[in-house]
Parts: structure tokens; C-alpha cells; sequence
């Protein structure tokens, strides 16, 4: 199996840099002074996801925002605009931090970069949300996400099944830093090593969740193995780009694609068959719990340490399915 891993030691200590910086900078020009920064009477919550253009943000961000009003508290969002820039994402989360909230929810980029700013909220008192994916740090309450191994596994059970359990596969990632793209890998990984051993994983690659360079990375990948009898894609991004680039092969329905999360182009992609099915996460589930979680943590009650957001296989004969549609988002 190959792969092309990025150095991680040198992001990480780019990222590192970057984070004493700001909080240098935050120390300037912010007090210490909690709660209130939302600048009304009722409870702020910051959350800094890892991007916003996947549609899987926005479902986070809605159930975010049915929280807050049922709640009756107030919300802001936001995010870089690509899943790859941790300085920006480290950016953002200093600048929540200067607006005091009562609580702060984050989806880390980088499960390690975030650890100085983790470490700062917790120093002045602000309780802090994992979501969707952790941190490598005991500061946050509680992580609400999927549980992505189980997830992964299932996918690659689906795989083994449509395959016949034989055949060359590959894998396309969106990134190596976060704890998502990390367990999303390992977790299809380790079950076709263990459970379905006559599956070849050829190629692992890595494509920052970009649709475009998803794509190219795909038809790299299907063009040196023209006998690949399955490629799977670990987030909306990725799986878009398997999508794209075997359409532009002309390759549907000559090998197995699974992806993950949904998104217009996937539900098409498993409705005129070029996708055989995917993962589906609960991502209003995911941003509701999140703000759940957040105004029980300032009310000072016990918060479970992880809150399972739950996930289900889908595919053109379940997708309509009452359970399963709620979940799903174009």
C-alpha cells in the first residue's frame, strides 16, 4: 500500500508558531473578564468549525441555531473557507476567545495546534465543546461527533460485500491532521486488513477535502490502476471528487464507490448508480448537542465526556427511508 503523507512535523510546528503569536497578540488586546462577550443579557456560545463550504457545515450550523432559540441563548459560527488553513481556523478561535464567551465549541483542523489556545480558554474559566472532531488535550467537557472507526469499518463492510471481498481498493482521504480524517483512514483500514483480506488496499492518498483536487487526485489514482475494483472517500469533499473523476473517466459502474456524509452530487451519484452508498453523519444532531452540551457546561452541570452523534449506511433503496432522509442534505 503507498501513500503520499504530507510533513506533519513541519505543519505542526508552523501551526505551533502561529499559536504563540496569537495568543501574544491576545494578550494585548483582550480581558479576562467571563462571559458576556455576546454583548446581550443571555448566554453567548462561540463555535469555530472547520470550514463552511461543504454543505455538511450549514446542517451543523442549523442545528446549531434550533439549539440557541429553543435554548434561548446566543449562537455565532464560523469557519475558514477550506479545510486546510489551520493558521486561519487558530485565527478565529483566538478572536472568540477575546470576545469572552461563556462557552466556546471548536472543531479542530489540527487535533495538536490548538492545545496553546485550549489551554488559554481553560485559564479563564471558559468551558469548551469538542465537535465533530476532537483535540488532543483533556480540556474540552465532552467531543460530540461520530464515532468515525465504527463508521469507517461499516463503509468498509459495504465495500468487502460489493466487491466480493476481492480485488485491488483505494482509499481517498481528506487530511492527516484532524482527528476525522485520521480514524476515517484507519478505521476502513484495519477492518479490510481484519476482516477482508482479499481486498488490496493500492493507494492511500490525501486531498484537503477539496472537491477539485479530490478529483484529480482520483483520476491519478484510477489511471494507475486501471483494475481497481473500489475506491472509497472519507468526507463530502473527497467523495465529490471520486464522484467527478470517474464520471470524467467514463469508469460508472465499473467499480465500487463509497463515500461519506451526503451532499447534492453524492445523492445523485448513488441515484443514477455511480455511487453505490455512503456514510451519513447527523450534522444538526451534531450542532444541536454541541449548544446542548455548551449551556449545560455554564450551568454547571455534569456533561458526558462523549456524546455519540450516531451514523447510517444509505443507498438508492434506503435514502427515502423516514430515519435516514432527515439526516441527509443537498
Amino acid at each position: 500500500m503507498t501513500s503520499q503523507p504530507r510533513s506533519r512535523t513541519t505543519q505542526y510546528l508552523a501551526a505551533t508558531a502561529a499559536t504563540a503569536l496569537l495568543l501574544a497578540l491576545g494578550a494585548c488586546s483582550s480581558d479576562d473578564g467571563g462571559g458576556g462577550g455576546g454583548g446581550g443579557d443571555k448566554p453567548y456560545v462561540a463555535l469555530v468549525s472547520k470550514g463552511f463550504q461543504h454543505q455538511f457545515w450549514q446542517a451543523v450550523k442549523k442545528g446549531a441555531d434550533d439549539a440557541a432559540a429553543e435554548l434561548d441563548v446566543e449562537v455565532t459560527f464560523e469557519g475558514p473557507e477550506t479545510e486546510t488553513e489551520v493558521d486561519k481556523q487558530l485565527s478565529m478561535l483566538q478572536t472568540a476567545l477575546d470576545k469572552s464567551p461563556d462557552a466556546l465549541g471548536f472543531a479542530a483542523l489540527d487535533s495538536e495546534a490548538s492545545i496553546p489556545l485550549m489551554t488559554d480558554a481553560q485559564s479563564r474559566g471558559i468551558p469548551v465543546i469538542a465537535f465533530d472532531s476532537g483535540v488532543e488535550s483533556e480540556v474540552p467537557v465532552t467531543t460530540v461527533s461520530t464515532d468515525n472507526v465504527a463508521a469507517a469499518a461499516e463503509a468498509a463492510k459495504h465495500m468487502a460485500e460489493l466487491t466480493g471481498g476481492e480485488g485491488k481498493i483505494a482509499v481517498l482521504g481528506h487530511d492527516q491532521t484532524s482527528q476525522t480524517g485520521q480514524q476515517r483512514v484507519s478505521g476502513f483500514v484495519d477492518y479490510v486488513e481484519s476482516e477482508a483480506p482479499g481486498l488490496e488496499i493500492v493507494d492511500v492518498q490525501y486531498a484537503g477535502g477539496d472537491q477539485l483536487k479530490s478529483a484529480d487526485a482520483a483520476k491519478s489514482i484510477l489511471q494507475a490502476n486501471p483494475d481497481l475494483v473500489g475506491i472509497y472517500g472519507t468526507n463530502e469533499g473527497a467523495a465529490t471528487g471520486v464522484v467527478k473523476a470517474v464520471q470524467e473517466l467514463g469508469k460508472s459502474g465499473d467499480l465500487t464507490v463509497i463515500g461519506f456524509d451526503s451532499g447534492k452530487a453524492q445523492l445523485d451519484a448513488i441515484k443514477d448508480g455511480t455511487m453505490a452508498g455512503a456514510i451519513t453523519q447527523n450534522p444538526v444532531g451534531i450542532g444541536y448537542e454541541t449548544v446542548k452540551a455548551a449551556v449545560a457546561a455554564i450551568d454547571g452541570e455534569q456533561v458526558e465526556p462523549e456524546i455519540d452523534s450516531g451514523f447510517f449506511w444509505y443507498d438508492k433503496d434506503t435514502m427515502d427511508d423516514p430515519e435516514i432522509a432527515e439526516v441527509l442534505y443537498e
